[in-house]
């Protein structure tokens, strides 16, 4: 009856741990520039990226993939759109998916074109568009939540870089005074989802940012509550652990984004 209750107890925590891993996801950013003129056929693109990243996503090599488009935040000279592939490990993540199974997972998707269609189809979707930057990042923490990922919903995403020595501090502020407040705006309706994530690579001083927040919001009339909301119930203790907070970091940039393309 103990050797019964000790594999128990094991396969709990084994079965814990197993979960617990699971819910470290690591992403890729892409920041993706398209000429003017081929916006339309870029537009075509997109959608045919979705059905080959769910060809990915079958095949166990992502667990999800989006493609947003940018509403502010940038020059539209410099990128226009965000496109972000979730992995479920660090490995997964740096190998990424090489040409050949892109071309794979495209010809599973479009069995009605012959060999050189599916190459000539891979090679001109990839010449119509350019990317600037590329991030790397692990998810380090983010609210409980049943926020539901579709097409129109809206997220802004915050390029952070932690103050030098305060790379702990920014760290520890976004997880314990940060996380609360977002969750408490969660339960009240007044945002979707929130996630705090750290940069992999690039790294060293030059990196233009360390961090990146998620914030999500369903729609539009959400996002713009959320901007008027002002919590008159914290305490002087909170309001100053805010103040440290935000002086541990340097909000570089600002991206409003909506979601065009979700795969799952």
């Amino acid at each position: 009856m103990k050797k019964l209750l000790f594999f128990l107890v094991c396969g709990l925590l084994w079965t814990s741990a197993i979960r617990a891993q699971q819910t470290n996801r690591y992403m890729v950013f892409d920041f993706i520039k398209v000429e003017n003129d081929q916006i339309f056929d870029y537009i075509e693109f997109k959608d045919l990226m979705e059905n080959v990243y769910r060809q990915a996503l079958n095949d166990d090599q992502i667990v999800g993939w989006d493609f947003w488009s940018l509403q502010s935040g940038a020059d539209h000279s410099t990128f226009q759109y965000i496109m972000i592939t979730y992995y479920e490990d660090p490995v997964k993540m740096m190998n990424g998916l090489d040409e050949e199974s892109m071309v794979e997972y495209t010809r599973i998707a479009y069995p009605h074109l012959n060999e050189i269609q599916v190459t000539k189809l891979f090679q001109e979707s990839l010449a119509m568009r350019d990317m600037p930057m590329r991030l790397y990042m692990k998810e380090i923490v983010s609210t409980n939540d049943n926020f539901q990922m579709k097409p129109g919903v809206l997220a802004s995403f915050d390029l952070m870089k932690a103050n030098e020595g305060k790379f702990d501090d920014y760290e520890k502020a976004e997880m314990e005074t940060f996380r609360p407040i977002h969750q408490k705006r969660i339960e009240q309706g007044l945002m979707g989802h929130w996630s705090f994530l750290r940069t992999a690579l690039p790294l060293g001083s030059q990196a233009k940012s360390t961090h990146l927040t998620m914030n999500m919001y369903k729609d539009y009339m959400q996002f713009f509550n959320a901007q008027a909301y002002e919590d008159l119930d914290q305490t002087e203790s909170q309001r100053k652990a805010v103040t440290e907070g935000l002086k541990s970091r340097d909000q570089k940039w600002v991206y409003l984004a909506t979601l065009e393309n979700v795969v799952r």
